[in-house]
């Protein structure tokens, strides 16, 4: 189950204790946590992160193959919640906890910043792998944030990055301990947290234009 809690500035999006994969409820209650988080008027910054062995795996695919001719739908309301994520008005980071596979991969890439433990876990983008095609809005969101090579060496190869391999390829912007996980995460964020939102949100549109944009618009898979 998704949890959201406010600890002064700082907004702690829990995605969950197991898989947490993006089936349909669990987008739901991602959704209203964004909304709760952005009807507040005070100084916020988002830290998504999970409990225990995942970070997340991404599309709920046993939901997928059980629900064929849904999967468009299914697909473009996902990537509505990254670009959604990409443009929200609040500075954001993932501290990611454990694997981060596919979509949720994704997630914490479109999150400002994004902190990896260094001792357990894999940051995977393996769609070459699981002969799933990056949609036009997925490909859009991972070349915007990652330099040619990194977007070249995380999407063709479906290379599984530790988070020691994770920071020199661009994944994240550092890796550390289980224990000091969250706190370094906030640490990037906290100081940020009284940006005006509009300003912070306009830059964001447009800096992220063209992503946002191809995901809010691509259904494809």
């Amino acid at each position: 189950m998704v949890s959201i809690t406010a600890d002064g500035p700082i907004w702690t999006l829990d995605l969950g204790e197991d898989e947490n994969r993006f089936s349909p409820d669990r987008l739901t209650e991602i959704e209203s946590a964004l909304d709760e988080l952005e009807a507040s008027g005070e100084p916020a910054a988002l830290l998504t992160t999970g409990t225990g062995k995942f970070f997340s795996n991404g599309l709920d695919l046993d939901w997928v193959s059980a629900h064929p001719d849904e999967f468009e739908a299914y697909a473009a309301r996902v990537q509505v919640v990254l670009a959604r994520v990409l443009t929200l008005p609040v500075p954001t980071v993932a501290a990611v906890n454990g694997h981060a596979f596919g979509a949720c991969a994704m997630l914490a890439i479109a999150h400002d910043y994004r902190v990896m433990r260094e001792d357990r876990g894999f940051f995977c983008f393996p769609e070459v792998d699981i002969q799933i095609p990056f949609t036009p809005g997925m490909d859009a969101l991972i070349t915007t944030k990652l330099t040619p090579r990194q977007a070249r060496d995380a999407m063709l190869t479906g290379r599984r990055f530790g988070g020691a391999d994770a920071v020199p390829a661009g994944l994240v912007d550092a890796a550390t301990s289980q224990d000091a996980l969250i706190a370094a995460a906030a640490d990037l964020v906290r100081d940020l947290a009284g940006k005006d939102r509009a300003t912070l949100g306009t830059i964001k549109a447009t800096l992220y234009a063209d992503a946002a944009a191809a995901l809010r618009g691509d259904a494809r898979a």
